[in-house]
């Protein structure tokens, strides 16, 4: 079975690799390269959330809640900061 993985190319545009999947046991594997890994901060720890919509796999770094909260934390402080002028920006 092949596998194509999409990652941002060095000029800004999607880039396809194909892939082939490996055996793992009594499992496939799929090895992903180095620096998709890194793009995506993603090592053996990071937690993946896989889902498919019946055509392609769509795999992804799960974020956790402490995460999600920090995030939500700099966004508010982002918004307090600078909303109003990326209200008038919008405009």
């Amino acid at each position: 079975m092949v596998q194509r993985v999409r990652y941002p190319g060095p000029e800004g545009d999607d880039a396809m690799m194909t892939k082939k999947l490996s055996k793992h046991g009594n499992s496939l594997a799929l090895v992903i390269d180095r620096p998709i890994l890194e793009l995506l901060g993603i090592d053996e720890q990071t937690p993946l959330n896989i889902s498919t919509d019946g055509r392609a796999i769509v795999i992804e770094p799960a974020r956790d809640k402490r995460r999600q909260k920090q995030f939500r934390q700099a966004l508010a402080a982002c918004n307090e900061q600078y909303g109003e002028t990326l209200k008038r920006l919008a405009e």
